[in-house]
């Protein structure tokens, strides 16, 4: 986290319009219909104001006045709690935790498979198999509830949405047992907030 003055007169978010971390936070922003600037970077060309405000100059990057944060799981919850409505975190200690903690396994096992797949061939094929298997291991999870283990759409379906977007980027098709996480993948992309979400880079990657 960083303060530093704002030059810019509305909310501002650093992306990287192919990014699935950004594409979480650009979800969140979408589903609360919050006025925001996305400045969508060049990795290859920074801008000044992203190597000024952020120490690791990553994406995504989130300044809101003075306050500025880096860390993914961090802006959806601080967009969360300063825009409450509508509420993407549930109310009580511990369905907050189990959330929380959902998305720390998302973060942990899914995510980090997504960089893998971006490496050499044989890691990113190993990669392909463990996110296939472990998401078809999960179908039950997906089938229980019309969201992730909820009847309403929260954080922890924001932070889904751009892995389940990128499975046909990356070629990883799931068995006929994982048919509830395909039905479910389909419920999050009808909503309007993912469709505002995508860049056409995102677009491109199920043409």
């Amino acid at each position: 986290m960083a303060v530093i003055s704002n030059r810019r007169s509305v909310m501002t978010l650093f992306s990287d319009a192919s990014c699935p971390q950004s594409h979480r936070v650009r979800m969140v922003l979408a589903e609360k219909g919050i006025t925001v600037e996305i400045v969508n970077i060049d990795p290859d060309n920074l801008p000044e104001d992203l190597i000024d405000l952020n120490p690791y100059q990553s994406v995504p990057t989130l300044m809101d006045r003075e306050l500025v944060l880096y860390d993914p799981q961090v802006i959806v919850e601080y967009l969360d709690e300063r825009f409450p409505h509508p509420p993407l975190m549930p109310v009580d200690p511990v369905s907050r935790a189990r959330s929380r903690l959902a998305l720390h396994r998302i973060q942990k096992d899914w995510y980090s498979l997504l960089t893998d797949m971006e490496r050499g061939e044989k890691t990113a094929a190993k990669a392909r198999k463990a996110l296939r298997d472990s998401l078809a291991s999960s179908a039950e999870v997906f089938a229980a509830k019309p969201f992730f283990l909820s009847d309403d759409f929260s954080l922890v379906d924001a932070s889904l949405a751009p892995i389940m977007w990128r499975l046909k980027h990356y070629r990883i098709e799931l068995p006929e047992q994982a048919k509830p996480v395909i039905d479910y993948a389909e419920r999050l992309f009808a909503r309007e907030s993912f469709q505002a979400s995508l860049t056409e880079t995102e677009r491109e990657m199920r043409e």
